[in-house]
């Protein structure tokens, strides 16, 4: 379509593709429910007002409100791909989603960031790419891949890249490493994302003066009302693991509605389909009293507005039609979803391309005995990461832990369990061996390949037979989840692209979790997501103690305390 004949089609002198009828909707600057037709034309909204269209909807009784915009996920974390996270969550209004593609690319380097890249130019949803900024995440960890400065300048270009993911290194920043330095400088004046937990004062103020604006590990209100009032973008997040909507919920108002967004940053299709994704989020908002204009801004037009994309966020004239209808605005479940004017259907989906998948073979970790997860040292005072449950923030305990025949054995009566990272991409072997508390393991092991942000496997056991039982099986699937018990594999989630996606539908790998959780809670875990809870321990840049394939590493030192 011409510019010209959009225009004609906006005055009515021609009819419209598709008009939206009976419907009121929800203006996003001033509240006002607006009544008219919405005609929309090769993707875009021509107007409200009294339209004839070549096909018209009537949806009497809804209201009309923008596409939703998750500012910041990892869809890997999904654990599908991109074309069935696509299926997944667009037809729960989800219309633009934010990634950080860094977990694949923690596993294959470039080849994943581009497999992204071209998936995004395929999906019904608009899929938009922060480049990953921190490959690996840290010096203390061991990653399939390294990305640096130049590397993210051969892939910038493209019509589907932002800017720059989550800056996790904050210590480098601040201490300006030269290697982050070269990466901030690439990216001047573009999309740079935070990840700054706990940071606060002076520090905080160097982060967000390298050019960071926006974050999303904020915890809490306080925490949060600093970095807002230092100018930085705040992402209220609700994933699998951290859940942080209800600490942050006071602070959402009319008056902060246009510098705050909503993110899932890493949800898994059990939780999606037992609550929802940011449909979950805005219905769950509005329970707890928030304004729901300020709810459904933040989702839509502040998430537009806070990553420079212009031409959405508002059923306004010119913007994509990205449109969700809803019979109530509390419940908020979508009764039709358009992406740039396509209705979401089996149909849409059916049409696209789909690529082949990268990445498989991924999991090179040698096969592992009983005896190479026991914990050696001779002094009983140990360092014992402390789950807190809805948090990836982990308390450094410490405990004291005599050494049985020169091994340090885990002890279920006082929850402290055994917890390994094994170095899976090929390049060293290593093996580190620590404690954890807050599984609730009574017997047996559970295994993952999905560990951010290298992707080791991270393992949790109170037998050591299960424990290597669990790894090898991950190996021989191609990475993925695994229980074990009594000497044997008693549920598991191949996911054998990159170890962290399967080439099921989201269905199916519901099913897989379902089966999964309910194995785990047959070992004793108490945990409600045990396997994302999992990943986040090896992550040495979330305070406090964390474990990579390096060791034990205490976070707010930003130092390994014990090398495997």
């Amino acid at each position: 379509m011409t510019l010209e004949t959009r225009i004609a089609a906006a005055r009515g002198e021609i009819p419209a593709d598709l008009v939206l009828r009976g419907a009121e909707t929800l203006c996003m600057v001033t509240g006002a429910r607006l009544t008219g037709d919405v005609a929309i034309s090769d993707g875009v909204i021509l107007g409200l007002g009294n339209y004839e269209g070549r096909k018209v909807i009537n949806l009497s009784g809804h209201v009309l409100v923008p596409g939703f915009i998750d500012t910041h996920l990892h869809i890997e974390s999904s654990l599908v791909t991109p074309f069935e996270f696509d299926r997944c969550v667009a037809p729960r209004g989800v219309t633009t989603a934010i990634c950080d593609p860094h977990e694949i690319a923690n596993v294959a380097g470039a080849e994943g960031v581009r497999y992204f890249l071209d998936a995004a130019t395929r999906t019904v949803m608009d899929i938009r790419v922060n480049l990953s900024s921190c490959v690996p995440s840290t010096h203390m960890e061991t990653a399939g891949a390294a990305l640096d400065a130049d590397d993210l300048r051969a892939l910038d270009g493209h019509p589907h890249v932002l800017g720059l993911a989550e800056f996790m290194n904050f210590p480098g920043v601040i201490h300006r490493d030269p290697g982050c330095m070269a990466k901030l400088h690439a990216f001047a004046g573009r999309h740079i994302d935070g990840h700054a937990p706990l940071l606060s004062g002076l520090d905080l103020n160097a982060y967000i003066t390298a050019g960071i604006r926006t974050e999303h590990e904020a915890t809490s209100a306080e925490e949060a009302l600093e970095k807002l009032q230092k100018g930085l973008r705040i992402l209220i997040r609700e994933g699998s693991v951290s859940k942080d909507m209800q600490a942050l919920a006071p602070l959402l108002t009319p008056l902060t509605a246009p510098y705050m967004c909503l993110c899932t940053d890493d949800r898994n299709p059990l939780d999606i389909a037992e609550h929802g994704h940011l449909d979950h989020m805005i219905r769950s908002l509005i329970a707890a009293g928030c304004d729901p204009l300020a709810v459904y801004r933040a989702a839509t037009l502040s998430a537009a507005e806070a990553f420079g994309l212009k031409d959405r966020g508002q059923i306004a004239p010119g913007k994509r039609a990205d449109i969700v209808a809803l019979p109530d605005l509390a419940e908020c479940r979508a009764a039709l979803v358009l992406c740039h004017g396509q209705v979401v259907d089996e149909a849409a989906f059916g049409a696209r391309e789909i690529l082949p998948p990268v990445a498989r073979q991924s999991v090179k970790a040698p096969q592992l005995t009983p005896d190479q997860f026991r914990c050696d040292g001779a002094d009983p005072d140990t360092p014992v990461i402390g789950i807190l449950e809805g948090k990836i923030i982990t308390a450094h305990l410490r405990e004291d832990i005599p050494a049985i025949g020169g091994d340090k054995r885990p002890d279920p009566t006082r929850d402290l369990a055994r917890v390994a990272v094994i170095e899976r991409h090929g390049r060293n072997g290593n093996i580190a061996t620590g404690f954890v508390r807050g599984f609730g393991l009574q017997r047996g092991a559970i295994a993952a390949t999905v560990a951010h942000d290298h992707h080791n496997i991270v393992a949790v056991g109170v037998d050591y037979t299960d424990l290597a039982c669990a790894v090898n099986r991950l190996s021989q699937i191609e990475g993925g989840f695994v229980v074990a018990g009594g000497g044997e594999v008693l549920a598991e989630l191949p996911l054998p692209v990159a170890g962290l996606m399967s080439l099921q539908s989201h269905e199916q790998v519901y099913a897989s979790l379902r089966a999964l959780r309910d194995a785990a809670r047959g070992l004793g875990v108490t945990l409600d997501e045990p396997f994302l809870q999992l990943a986040f321990i090896a992550l040495p840049v979330i305070p406090h103690l964390k474990i990579t394939d390096h060791g034990m590493v205490d976070v707010d030192r930003f130092e390994v305390l014990t090398r495997a």
